[in-house]
């Protein structure tokens, strides 16, 4: 009799059970990097301790770090709650890194008007890099089908858009089962998946999601500021502020503000050059075209060392970011490169180079500043005598020969406190 009244229980009150089931969503809109990894990463934590019936991932991204990709596959397949990749909204793509993320979802499911494809390793493309290139292919193949496979997706078709770059909107996706199904938002796809059982970590898992409530996870500031400090190009630009903010404080000590910013600049380039691959020749090369530049100031070269700063400066830049199969389509903008390097360019030359010269200028104040300046004898100087400049009386002596009383003279010297002065012709 019990048993019975439990089991009545139960079913009345499950739609109110299922009802208060939850989904953790999280978004990724940009490149796959360390911070995003670890982000995931917190996502399944929070699922899992929310008791929610999946973590939903709506994903959006050109590629990023094949480091960082590995991480999130690894955490996507050992995961114990189930992980859903959406990949929206309408416009969305699931470009290189992004591929291999969705294919090691549990549910994959894309958006109308989305594309996904294009997993190629980007390499260098030369010959002397052609077998290093091969190999690299090979292990992303060997990868990507791994997943294929653990997922039960077209592991031909993911061999292929590793090998030849190939990328195909939702539709083909689904005909060629790449992806579960496409929805036209997450409530749609939450009711689709509804009563699908997945495998996860520990075991079948049935899903219960048609009355699930979203709960967003937002990335925390601290993750928001790391996030924006592994984009190639604020690295960059942190690079150039901290070179120039430390070299103006060395050659203005105390002025501090341009030291602290430079410090801190630094500082914040060495965590982004740390998540990104980077060519220390073409950071050698930023450092040679700074100090050309700087040379430029002190020594006549009439624009050779600017020519040299240019190009070194140029050069760098292009080569910082290595262009590599652990990080495809992570580079630097080929705009702000340019524009960097002709502001630095126009700013050493001009702005620095005026505040130089204008040190090397003759004083207008002070007794530095009588040199050239007209007066009148007091008396005879012959050649010694005192004379009148700007309204105050000196102890004169000319280098001109013997000058009479009231005539103009004009100072070319000073010698301890002593003025030595010459006639003006035609004076009276």
């Amino acid at each position: 009799m019990n048993h019975r009244i439990f089991s009545l229980l139960l079913f009345l009150l499950s739609p109110l059970l299922l009802a208060a089931q939850t989904v953790v969503l999280i978004k990724i809109d940009g490149s796959i990097n360390p911070v995003t990894a670890q982000f995931i990463h917190r996502g399944i934590e929070t699922a899992l301790r929310r008791k929610a019936e999946c973590l939903l991932i709506e994903l959006n991204t050109p590629g990023g770090l094949l480091k960082s990709t590995r991480v999130i596959v690894g955490d996507m397949l050992e995961s114990p709650i189930p992980i859903v990749v959406y990949v929206a909204p309408a416009g969305a793509h699931a470009g290189s890194a992004g591929v291999f993320i969705t294919l090691a979802a549990h549910v994959a499911a894309m958006a109308p008007g989305t594309n996904i494809g294009a997993a190629h390793p980007v390499g260098l493309h030369t010959e002397s890099d052609t077998i290093m290139n091969e190999k690299v292919t090979n292990d992303a193949v060997a990868f990507i089908r791994t997943i294929a496979e653990r997922r039960k997706r077209n592991e031909e078709w993911a061999e292929e858009t590793v090998r030849k770059s190939v990328s195909i909107t939702a539709n083909q996706a689904l005909e060629m089962k790449v992806i579960d199904l496409i929805a036209i938002n997450a409530q749609e796809l939450l009711s689709h998946i509804d009563g699908k059982s997945v495998e996860v970590a520990s075991g079948a898992a049935i899903l219960h999601t048609k009355n699930a409530r979203i709960q967003p996870l937002e990335m925390g500031v601290d993750e928001k500021i790391l996030d924006v400090l592994c984009d190639p190009n604020i690295a960059y630009i942190l690079i150039l502020l901290g070179l120039y903010g430390v070299l103006f404080e060395l050659y203005n000590p105390g002025a501090i503000l341009p030291g602290i910013v430079g410090v801190i600049s630094l500082i914040l380039a060495f965590y982004s050059l740390h998540t990104l691959p980077i060519n220390f020749a073409g950071l050698a090369l930023i450092l040679f075209g700074v100090v050309l530049f700087l040379l430029e100031i002190k020594i006549t070269s009439h624009g050779l060392l600017t020519l040299g700063g240019v190009t070194s400066l140029f050069l760098g830049s292009m080569m910082l970011i290595r262009v590599s199969p652990s990080a495809p389509g992570i580079r630097i903008s080929e705009s702000i490169i340019i524009v960097s390097t002709l502001v630095s360019a126009l700013f050493f030359l001009f702005v620095l180079g005026m505040g130089l010269k204008a040190q090397r200028l003759k004083r207008v104040s002070g007794i530095d500043g009588l040199i050239g300046e007209s007066g009148v004898s007091l008396e005879e100087l012959n050649p010694y005598g005192t004379a009148r400049v700007h309204g105050e009386i000196w102890n004169t002596k000319s280098v001109s020969g013997r000058i009479d009383k009231d005539k103009k003279v004009r100072v070319v010297g000073i010698k301890g406190l002593q003025l030595q002065v010459e006639l003006i012709e035609n004076s009276f």
